[in-house]
């Protein structure tokens, strides 16, 4: 039996990092006058330093290290949860919290909650936050959007969310709600930008036909984006189109973005010398979040698992009724590019097919969740998409996001053409990657 290892990270030694001093000052990002961002401070905050490990400075660290100057003797608001930290671990609550200049008067949460301790899909009730004594308004509860009555006692709403790359992880969902609710009621936004784990050159997967708008895929992009949150905020205000708000809110709309220092799209997180917190409880590791990319469409219908509560979360592929090493055969037989697969036991003693990226250049993110699907099918004996109720069919279609592609799997089948669409949505992501470049704050 072969067994595959883990890829190697790129962990090497960062280097310090270190910088010449700057004036503060306001500046515009390139072809984008609708944001204002922060120029980064160039020395070393005696606030909060940088980790010696790191060598990118995320939003929160630029932050610190203008002294809060964006928000100073303002009322603020905060949006994030567990991985909202700065580059040593700090929390940016307490951070925000313990700042002299500046007074933090609610916190807002996404999806699991400000400390992470919610469970997926649940919905989450307003509480007071026990650490700080703040009041805590749930945006997965009854709201996912802020009403009126949450935003009055702020003059403006940090957010400090680290997304995963994904079109379907809902922390830009609940971003570009929270814009849309302080656009109109006149409430200045701030967003901590932070790297995006997949980098930002890679792009790939369906598009989202704008029928399936919900909050597992918000605004029209590939499934892989390309783009840290920093980004698509700037885009959705600069975008017709992507607020459903009045034209007059979105262009009068106050946005500000705290630029990191240090990032470059070339990075993927493992190069950022940052640690990885878990976003979310199925996103406990960088690898996860890879694997989020490559499997998390592929798992919606059909029957297969992608290894969700095992120790390799969206890298551990089953199906009931087949051998690990019968599934290992057939992907490998598909050639998908950039991919490797290998069997592999959990701790639990299970044997499952891992899924290694053995050339992320190469590799096209979403190809293996469809290759997955036409093997469903024919496992199955049917079309079990053809099948599916109407709660489920919406559900995939919300996640996936293509009517054309969700036709082609019903009619077909274990026929489904899984290269030729691949090779569209290429086409069409590069085309989506060069509009946004208009909207890009690093080279």
């Amino acid at each position: 039996m072969r067994y595959v290892f883990f890829e190697k990270l790129l962990l090497g030694a960062a280097a310090f990092f270190s910088a010449a001093v700057l004036p503060l000052s306001l500046v515009f990002g390139a072809g984008n006058s609708h944001a204002a961002q922060w120029r980064p401070p160039a020395k070393k905050s005696a606030n909060e330093p940088p980790s010696k490990q790191a060598v990118v400075q995320l939003g929160i660290d630029v932050l610190s290290g203008l002294d809060f100057a964006p928000i100073k003797g303002k009322r603020v608001g905060l949006l994030t949860n567990p991985a909202g930290v700065n580059s040593r671990g700090a929390s940016t609550v307490q951070i925000l919290k313990n700042a002299k200049n500046v007074k933090l008067t609610a916190l807002f949460g996404p999806e699991h909650g400000i400390y992470g301790d919610e469970k997926a899909e649940v919905p989450v009730d307003d509480k007071i936050d026990p650490r700080t004594g703040l009041p805590v308004y749930s945006l997965y509860g009854k709201y996912r959007k802020p009403t009126k009555k949450m935003l009055e006692n702020i003059d403006a709403l940090v957010v400090d969310l680290q997304d995963v790359g994904s079109r379907s992880y809902t922390y830009v969902s609940c971003m570009l709600l929270c814009m849309e609710a302080c656009f109109e009621a006149g409430r200045e936004v701030v967003v901590l930008d932070r790297p995006n784990p997949l980098g930002g050159l890679k792009v790939g997967g369906p598009m989202l036909d704008m029928e399936f708008k919900s909050y597992v895929g918000m605004f029209p992009a590939p499934y892989v984006h390309g783009l840290t949150v920093g980004e698509i905020a700037s885009m959705a205000k600069g975008t017709k189109g992507w607020l459903e708000i009045p034209e007059s809110a979105r262009k009068a709309g106050k946005l500000k973005i705290i630029k990191m220092s240090g990032w470059k799209r070339s990075m993927q997180w493992p190069q950022t010398g940052l640690k990885w917190v878990p976003t979310s409880p199925a996103i406990p590791t960088y690898a996860a979040a890879v694997g989020y990319s490559l499997t998390g469409l592929g798992c919606q219908i059909g029957g297969f698992r992608h290894g969700y509560g095992t120790e390799y979360p969206f890298r551990f592929l089953t199906y009931r009724g087949k051998s690990a090493a019968e599934i290992c055969k057939r992907l490998r037989a598909k050639q998908i590019r950039g991919l490797g697969f290998g069997l592999m036991k959990n701790k639990a003693g299970e044997t499952g097919v891992y899924v290694s990226v053995d050339d992320f250049q190469k590799m096209r993110p979403a190809e293996l969740s469809f290759h997955l699907m036409t093997l469903a099918c024919e496992y199955s004996g049917g079309n079990p998409f053809a099948k599916a109720n109407k709660n489920d069919a919406l559900l995939y279609n919300k996640h996936v996001g293509s009517k054309s592609w969700w036709r082609e799997i019903t009619v077909k089948g274990a026929a489904a053409n899984v290269p030729l669409y691949c090779a569209m949505w290429e086409v069409e992501s590069k085309s989506f990657q060069e509009k946004s470049k208009n909207f890009w704050l690093y080279k």
